[in-house]
């Protein structure tokens, strides 16, 4: 059985402009002309794809090792599973919904092992299975040689920032990251996310990995809180 975590889951337009330019001299007669000048530069505006961060979140702002005891054990932590006694099933279907709307993961290596080891060996068909294997998935690592454990996988190495612009200036639905502290802090640095999806559990652990890097400052605009019946609420913000 999957734990709740596993559950989770160009155009462009071409502007030309006129110069005007004023009186021109010349050495044989003084005269006045009007030339328009095709303005060299092209300002080609890009629709960029919207990157989501979608977190399970404690009050304290921990988002580690969510779905099972041994999912994280990084630092010593020993509270895996915090979200277990909260689960509902309309949790479950918000995360459908969600899904429906990207079609591209981004993720540290980590999370990307445990999501491709639940679910790259499921049969076709499976609901959950076929969402998740069927997206693109980019995961971000140093160490990783082959992208061959998750389905559809292509390894990012190096120059984090930029590829993910990249990614962002390409054709298609939104991207989502969930888990990944350690990438999710290097986006939030860069001003790379343009959404949060936190669902907020009733609990504090007092410790773990957090969402937020420290040191810097981000501001947002909450556009949607929603509750659930064992607790949970939902909080959805836009960058301010």
């Amino acid at each position: 059985m999957l734990s709740p975590y596993h559950y989770y889951f160009y155009s462009s337009a071409l502007s030309l402009s006129f110069k005007t330019l004023g009186p021109i001299s010349d050495t044989l007669a003084a005269r006045r002309c009007t030339i328009f000048t095709i303005d060299c530069t092209i300002n080609r505006k890009i629709k960029m794809r919207k990157l989501i961060v979608g977190e399970f979140i404690t009050l304290d702002g921990v988002i580690q090792a969510p779905g099972g005891a041994e999912e994280d054990t990084d630092g010593g932590f020993k509270h895996g599973g915090w979200t277990m006694p909260y689960w509902h099933d309309d949790i479950g279907g918000y995360f459908m919904s969600t899904m429906a709307e990207c079609d591209t993961f981004i993720l540290g290596r980590k999370t990307w092992q445990g999501h491709g080891a639940a679910f790259d060996p499921m049969p076709e068909g499976d609901m959950f299975g076929d969402v998740m294997n069927g997206m693109k998935k980019y995961v971000v690592s140093s160490t990783l040689k082959s992208a061959d454990l998750w389905r559809n996988s292509t390894i990012i190495s190096a120059n984090i920032p930029d590829e993910v612009r990249k990614i962002k200036a390409l054709p298609g639905k939104s991207i989502y990251l969930d888990g990944s502290s350690v990438l999710a802090h290097t986006l939030f640095n860069h001003d790379l996310v343009d959404e949060l999806s936190l669902l907020v559990y009733p609990i504090a652990l007092g410790g773990g990995k957090r969402l937020f890097p420290d040191g810097h400052r981000h501001n947002f605009k909450l556009i949607e809180n929603r509750s659930f019946s064992t607790g949970v609420v939902l909080n959805r913000y836009t960058r301010g």
